[in-house]
């Protein structure tokens, strides 16, 4: 008998399924925000250039 309040034998399947999502989601997550801040730096070193030429 198990006493383990987290006894997610019979539902592998779903357990399974949620740490896939889980690992999904921060994957993307983290992707974003990396792509976000070369995004902004690109942004900002553009508008620093046009600064200087005017």
């Amino acid at each position: 008998m198990s006493t383990c309040i987290f006894d997610l034998s019979p539902h592998w399947f779903w357990a399974g399924l949620t740490a896939v999502s889980l690992i999904w989601y921060s994957t993307v997550t983290v992707y974003v925000a990396i792509k976000g801040v070369s995004d902004i730096r690109g942004m900002l070193d553009r508008l620093s250039s046009e600064k200087d030429v005017e």
